[in-house]
């Protein structure tokens, strides 16, 4: 988002951001205008706390929709959470809104949104095909218009080969990322060490926590490091191989394209956009939550040296011919702006 910003300003655009306090509003440049509005998540609580919570949700939608009708008037209005589709529809009129679209629907709650907010949906641009294809089913009109990194990312990695090998995920520590599969896979691998890069959203501490209690359950407290908030680029680079390891099929995964503009060989489970960005030789896919698939993965890699320089070089062309973020980023505004 903040990249879009960036390049709509360039364009001469006036922006103003809609979203709950957050991270973002930090970074945000100072010609930004930001309106603050509720969070529209609903939270996990089971029982009589999940009727209020949805109660707490309606309202907030309300609110939000309020704040999207007086300040979306006349404007272009893009949607960059599914879950603000439903305020979105309250606020605007119909075909009036772009939704850039993050989110490959796989669960019934997703859904819900969609339908709830289609009515004034105007068009959606989807970051992979895989992403597009559900909307596309439903009858929404969808653009693809991919994610983007530098593809001239130097490709130097730290030489080491006295240390032991090195694997990663890198994303956020939620549950459907599925960092418990690449700790279930460590399992298999005794000479192995993975790091876990990534930040936790409120409400999945005890997802963190979980995932701490089975490393110690494992007995590998000594060969798994949680890095927290981290540069990825620098642990890219130091990674022999980069995990994309979520349960649920992912739009267009980042941290997949970064790795493979540095030359981080990647292992992805084979759906949604990593499957997509991996196709081809560019990286190795396995089911995804199969823990001993992605261990024999981990060990095909390692132990092949033509594999690891065949992915590079394949994966380090599909970001230069289809990834250039000059290119992209221009590209997917256009698409999301343009009537």
């Amino acid at each position: 988002m903040l990249g879009l910003i960036d390049e709509a300003l360039a364009d001469g655009w006036s922006v103003t951001i809609i979203s709950p306090p957050g991270p973002l509003v930090a970074s945000l440049p100072d010609v930004v205008t930001h309106v603050p509005i509720p969070d529209l998540a609903l939270s996990g609580e089971t029982g009589p706390a999940r009727v209020r919570a949805l109660a707490a949700l309606a309202v907030n939608t309300i609110r939000a929709g309020v704040a999207i009708r007086k300040y979306g008037r006349g404007a272009r209005v893009i949607v960059n959470s599914l879950y603000a589709l439903p305020a979105a529809r309250l606020g605007v009129w119909p075909d009036t809104f772009t939704w850039l679209v993050h989110d490959t629907l796989s669960y019934g709650k997703q859904r819900v949104a969609v339908h709830a907010g289609r009515g004034s949906l105007r068009r959606a641009v989807a970051v992979s095909e895989q992403t597009a294809k559900p909307l596309t089913d439903m009858g929404i009109t969808t653009a693809v218009c991919y994610n983007g990194v530098d593809p001239d990312q130097s490709t130097d990695h730290p030489d080491d080969p006295s240390g032991p090998p090195v694997v990663g995920v890198l994303a956020a520590i939620t549950e459907w990322k599925g960092q418990r599969v690449a700790i279930a896979a460590l399992c298999h691998l005794p000479d192995v060490r993975l790091e876990l890069a990534g930040g936790c959203f409120d409400g999945d501490e005890p997802y963190l926590e979980s995932l701490r209690a089975l490393v110690a359950e494992f007995g590998l407290t000594d060969r798994v490091r949680f890095l927290g908030h981290t540069e990825p680029i620098a642990c890219l680079r130091r990674w022999d191989i980069s995990l994309s390891t979520s349960i649920a099929p992912e739009a267009g995964p980042i941290g997949v394209l970064e790795a493979m503009s540095v030359g981080t060989p990647v292992i992805g489970s084979d759906h949604g956009g990593a499957a997509e960005y991996l196709a081809d030789g560019r990286g190795v896919l396995v089911p995804p939550a199969d823990p001993v698939a992605l261990a024999a993965a981990i060990r095909r890699v390692l132990d092949d040296d033509d594999l690891r320089a065949d992915l590079i070089d394949r994966s380090r062309h599909r970001v230069r011919d289809r990834h250039d973020i000059a290119e992209v980023r221009p590209a997917m505004l256009a698409a999301l702006v343009s009537d």
